[in-house]
């Protein structure tokens, strides 16, 4: 929680006509600038929770899925739209049972069945959604577009990497280019523990990066947390997927690896947050010792 962060009147106000009288308002944002949620409990104890979207981009991404593909996850798997409103890009949600699954102190058979879940659902989002016309335009460019951001990339990062990290990373860039057709599907976007829930049933929350794009692109966070650390959770989220990664999509989710590392490295490190910057070092470690997998 950030109690530093109050409910504006004005948000409460439309919140409150949305879906009635507000006795609690708790703070639920994330510790960084740019995050601003609140939980809200009306006067019956029905919890909801209020957002603002850190760009126009992501009011307008989150508030797609919501409407359009997050149903396909099934009731209390998702989060179910009530509101949105352009003007404070600001979404209002129901609460969805459950906790972080990285918050709890789960036995490894719960986690085993958290993750496991957790794949099911993914493949029931990927399946989701319309995919046509400039949504698959977009898709099928999104690996050239996260290439053609290497650059840009590399120059942050300075002397964070070495020089053949730097040779690396680029190589690895370059290789996007030239890979052939991938499934594609709708992807959350940040499929990572600390949005999925877990109550017994698993659930996934905060689709503010999710977009239509190869689903290769959905692994690429787990690849570089908390699968390295445990290769079971892997088997059990492709297990409730229903197919393993095409050796094609291997190839491409280590190539996204790198930039993910490059990233993470100096997001962490402008941040002040070591434990992202960790991750992006041993990333590359990873990388360019040959164990990445």
């Amino acid at each position: 929680m950030n109690d530093a962060k109050t409910l504006p009147a004005a948000l409460r106000d439309w919140a409150e006509r949305e879906i009635g009288g507000v006795t609690e308002v708790r703070d639920a944002s994330h510790p960084r600038q740019d995050s601003r949620v609140w939980e809200l409990v009306r006067t019956d104890g029905c919890r909801f929770y209020l957002k603002v979207s850190p760009t126009a981009r992501t009011y307008e991404r989150e508030t797609f899925a919501l409407r359009h593909a997050a149903p396909a996850l099934g009731a209390g798997r998702a989060p179910q739209l009530r509101a949105s409103s352009a003007e404070h890009l600001a979404l209002l949600t129901t609460a969805v049972p459950g906790r972080p699954a990285k918050e709890l102190p789960l036995t490894a058979a719960e986690e085993y069945e958290a993750h496991r879940q957790g794949g099911l659902l993914l493949a029931r989002l990927h399946a989701a959604g319309e995919l046509t016309g400039r949504r698959r335009v977009e898709a099928e460019g999104a690996l050239c577009a996260a290439a053609h951001g290497v650059d840009g990339c590399l120059e942050e990062a300075g002397d964070r990497l070495t020089a053949a990290e730097h040779a690396l990373v680029r190589d690895l860039a370059g290789q996007l280019r030239r890979v052939g057709p991938l499934p594609l599907g709708f992807i959350h976007g940040d499929a990572w523990p600390r949005n999925l829930l877990w109550s017994g049933r698993a659930a996934w929350i905060d689709f503010e990066r999710s977009r239509f794009a190869p689903v290769v692109q959905e692994f690429v966070a787990l690849a570089c947390g908390v699968w390295a650390d445990e290769p079971r959770l892997r088997a059990a989220c492709l297990g409730g997927y229903g197919r393993e990664l095409t050796p094609e999509e291997r190839h491409v989710l280590k190539c996204l690896a790198g930039l993910d590392a490059v990233s993470a490295l100096t997001w962490g490190e402008t941040h002040d947050d070591p434990h992202v910057a960790a991750r992006g070092r041993r990333t590359l470690h990873r990388l360019t010792t040959g164990v990445f997998a």
